[in-house]
């Protein structure tokens, strides 16, 4: 019965259209009936047990400063610096939007946010450049989820909270592989420019790198104030996220001036909202994660599969494929929220690192949001831009490759995410 309430209920839910947190609650709710024994005033608290947590704090800041950088001139300037620095390249521009991403997921950990202001800025230059517009929105919709893997990230954040992890020590093992994927899109941009003739950019100049310098240096020191507080022992990663709001709303509205107060207030109301969305997420997941321990599903299905006697890479492969298509059609927090309960204990019993694994859900949850044919970012680039949906899934297929291909090297080669954490201690 409980596996019914619990796994094939809310798949039906999720089918015919009902909210995510509405389909969690439903099923905790109908769960304590058919129970039995459990007070109903117990999802109550499991719900807003789920939302008195410090690590989680950091979540609706990292959200309000990614979008005072992005409307405020940050994002901007370092996209500028980034392009001034990569030239004289065959495809320069279009690293110079992958290494923006990057630099920007070194900020925000939004990968929406991303889409929107990296898009915004570099897509008119892409087809002025040569590039078809499909490939270029392509390309941003791809990239947009770097946001995700590299630090600080949202997701990662959550999963700290969820499988009771340090979020600093989530964020040093994503940085090489949040490198390894710009890397291999860059490579691929590269060898693509050179298949479709795209014109050399102009080489970079040390007068054009130094003024984009001068024009963003305040904004260069928005990642570093931020991971270097944290890695420098300042700063927990959700004061990080405060001192990261502070500092972009101070930088955007008395240095570059290109926010007043009243823009700024739009920009918290506007993140009140996205807030909430995310916020009554993780309250109904809180009750759902409660009823999965109550109800001993979860020592269950570790028992289960402990009796299949699965090798450890073919449980890492089925994870993966689970996770893929959650990913590409449940938002990474909820996803993240809703299955941990489930998957912690099982990767526990194979002896698989909690901080590898989260690195391992973190990339899955990336991948999704591009996956044909429910990526949240193929919808928003969709929206954005007004490119077909047909023209999107063929566009992003040769950025699915190379994610998946980085995906496997990860999931197989814990070393990639463990040796920085090894080296730092």
């Amino acid at each position: 019965m409980s596996f019914l309430v619990l796994v094939v209920l809310p798949i039906l839910l999720l089918v015919i259209g009902l909210p995510i947190f509405l389909v969690l609650i439903v099923s905790a709710l109908l769960g304590i009936l058919f129970l039995g024994g459990i007070p109903l005033h117990a999802v109550h608290t499991a719900m807003f047990g789920g939302l008195d947590s410090f690590p989680l704090l950091a979540v609706p800041l990292f959200i309000l400063a990614g979008d005072v950088m992005a409307r405020g001139g940050i994002a901007g300037r370092l996209i500028e610096l980034v392009m001034s620095i990569v030239g004289g390249v065959r495809g320069s521009l279009a690293i110079s939007t992958i290494g923006a991403a990057s630099v920007f997921g070194a900020m925000s950990g939004s990968s929406v946010a991303c889409v929107a202001a990296i898009g915004k800025l570099t897509l008119p230059s892409l087809q002025k450049a040569g590039y078809k517009r499909s490939f270029g929105v392509s390309l941003i919709t791809a990239t947009g989820v770097i946001d995700v893997i590299i630090p600080p990230s949202i997701p990662m954040i959550i999963y700290s909270i969820a499988a009771q992890q340090s979020a600093a020590v989530l964020f040093l093992a994503g940085i090489v592989p949040g490198l390894i994927v710009a890397c291999a899109l860059a490579a691929y941009v590269m060898i693509h420019a050179r298949i479709e003739m795209i014109p050399v950019g102009d080489p970079a100049r040390w007068v054009n790198i130094w003024e984009a310098m001068k024009r963003s240096v305040w904004a260069v020191f928005a990642p570093v104030v931020i991971l270097g507080g944290i890695y420098g022992g300042l700063f927990t990663p959700t004061e990080a996220a405060g001192v990261a709001c502070v500092y972009a709303i101070i930088v955007s509205v008395f240095v570059y001036r290109e926010l007043d107060l009243k823009g700024v207030w739009q920009i918290i109301l506007d993140c009140a909202v996205l807030v909430g969305q995310i916020m009554i997420i993780v309250a109904a997941a809180g009750a759902y994660a409660w009823f999965i321990t109550t109800s001993g599903l979860a020592s269950s299905l570790v028992q289960a599969i402990a009796s299949m006697h699965f090798e450890t890479w073919l449980l890492l492969l089925v994870i993966n494929v689970l996770l893929l298509i959650v990913g590409s059609v449940v938002e990474p927090p909820a996803a993240i929220l809703v299955l941990m309960p489930l998957l912690m204990p099982i990767t526990a019993q194979a002896g698989i690192d909690p901080i590898h694994f989260g690195l391992v859900v973190t990339v899955n949850l990336a991948i999704g949001m591009f996956l044909p044919p429910f990526g949240l970012n193929l919808f928003a680039s969709h929206a954005m831009f007004g490119t077909p949906l047909p023209d999107l899934y063929r566009g992003v297929f040769p950025f699915l490759l190379i994610y998946l291909a980085i995906l496997m090297l990860l999931t197989y080669v814990p070393a990639i995410t463990l040796a920085p954490i090894a080296f730092m201690r």
